[in-house]
């Protein structure tokens, strides 16, 4: 009996091009192979039919014509494992980490829960290029001031001379004060969707169903949206819509030896934290948004069956949150239109001290509606909102000029 595809014999790999027309080079040790739980990329074609009024009083032509690729890239969101994607999805590669250097004019107090804050004598936090939202972790710190030493904490205030941290661990700060050598430093790498010098990103993606032998090799690829899903319980979803231009078939596999799936933890919204103003959120069922760059292509040129390219739009950011109705805050950042940030923390493995994790930072959000739902149990609002450019960020704010910056502990 002839063999029939199944699914957990298919791979995905991929690459990115030098740039628009040149196919990734396959063969060897080239190539990655992507996590997925599905992957739906595939070619379409525009059709046409006869309009031609015959006696035969029948159709006397069907035609294929211009060729397109389309689909999505569905996972789970983990920690480090779509950096490719996301920095084309932003149009910017990752940034080098910020740093204070060694600072001896710096004390740590506790405050509440797992907060505390950073104050220095001299200098300014702002200047070296921290940001609301950042995941920090700090060495130096000696004798009852030791145990803030390698911990993750969440920037949930800053100005020039105070950094408020909130500690991923739970765990509240301990007190020092100054003298010590102490070093602040982003963790991971970040990305962001960029003022200037945005970049333009294709790859090749390989679908090889390795039971038939039959590989499909998709070619000029644009990431042209990415949806994050991040309901109450289950894991944490990510989508990545996929646009291209051409496929190319054969029976042996492209990327022959593609690296492995990066390894970092799945990741569940249940695990982290939200931050709506600079607060802790507990009240929020459900947070969903996507980022579209509204890429579009001519749709057909004379003399040939492929489009010469794919063209970037401006980006839009939107979204929805689930809120339980507890009081008037979320309710009349809606009436009032109420512009206020919004950063989202997932973690996923490593220690509670230093685990995993994914954020997203939207700096600027505003609420285009707050339903209330009338059942039997807590009431939920639903609040879509859109995110735009934080016009008033920058350096030395506390905010980056974008609409939205993604930081990953495995980003590299």
């Amino acid at each position: 009996m002839t063999a029939i595809a199944t699914g957990v014999f298919k791979t995905v790999a991929y690459k990115k091009q030098t740039g628009v027309g040149v196919i990734a080079t396959g063969g060897g040790a080239t190539g990655q192979y992507i996590r997925r739980v599905k992957s739906t990329v595939d070619l379409k074609k525009a059709t046409y039919k006869s309009a031609e009024i015959l006696v035969s009083q029948q159709r006397r032509d069907f035609r294929h014509g211009v060729r397109s690729v389309s689909g999505t890239i569905s996972g789970e969101v983990s920690v480090g494992g779509y950096q490719n994607f996301m920095e084309s999805i932003c149009r910017q590669v990752v940034q080098a980490v910020t740093t204070t250097g060694a600072l001896t004019n710096v004390t740590a107090a506790a405050t509440t829960g797992a907060q505390g804050t950073m104050t220095r004598a001299a200098g300014s936090f702002l200047t070296d290029g921290f940001k609301l939202g950042d995941v920090v972790n700090q060495t130096g710190w000696t004798t009852t001031g030791s145990g803030d030493n390698n911990r993750y904490a969440i920037i949930v205030a800053l100005t020039a001379t105070v950094m408020t941290l909130q500690y991923l661990d739970g765990n509240a700060m301990a007190s020092k004060a100054s003298g010590d050598s102490v070093t602040t430093v982003t963790v991971g790498k970040k990305t962001w969707i960029p003022t200037s010098g945005q970049t333009r990103d294709y790859y090749t993606i390989e679908h090889w169903f390795g039971d038939i032998s039959q590989s499909e090799v998709f070619q000029d690829c644009v990431i042209s949206k990415m949806s994050v899903k991040m309901p109450p319980t289950g894991m944490a979803t990510i989508d990545f819509d996929v646009m291209g231009l051409n496929i190319v078939t054969n029976t042996v596999q492209y990327f022959s030896s593609p690296a492995a799936q990066p390894t970092g933890g799945i990741e569940a919204a249940v695990n982290g934290l939200i931050l709506v103003q600079g607060a802790v959120a507990g009240i929020i069922t459900g947070f969903n948004f996507d980022i579209t760059g509204n890429y579009s292509a001519p749709g057909g040129v004379v003399g040939q069956n492929t489009d010469p390219d794919i063209f970037p739009g401006s980006i839009d950011a939107t979204g929805q949150m689930t809120v339980l109705f507890q009081n008037a805050t979320f309710r009349d950042y809606f009436v009032n239109e109420t512009e206020v940030s919004a950063v989202i923390l997932m973690t996923s493995g490593g220690t509670a001290a230093q685990p995993g994790f994914t954020s997203f930072v939207l700096p600027r959000v505003k609420f285009g509606g707050a339903d209330k739902d009338d059942q039997e149990k807590g009431l939920t609002l639903t609040v879509p909102f859109t995110a735009i450019e934080q016009i008033n960020g920058g350096a030395g704010t506390q905010y980056l000029d974008t609409t939205v910056s993604i930081q990953d502990s495995a980003f590299s």
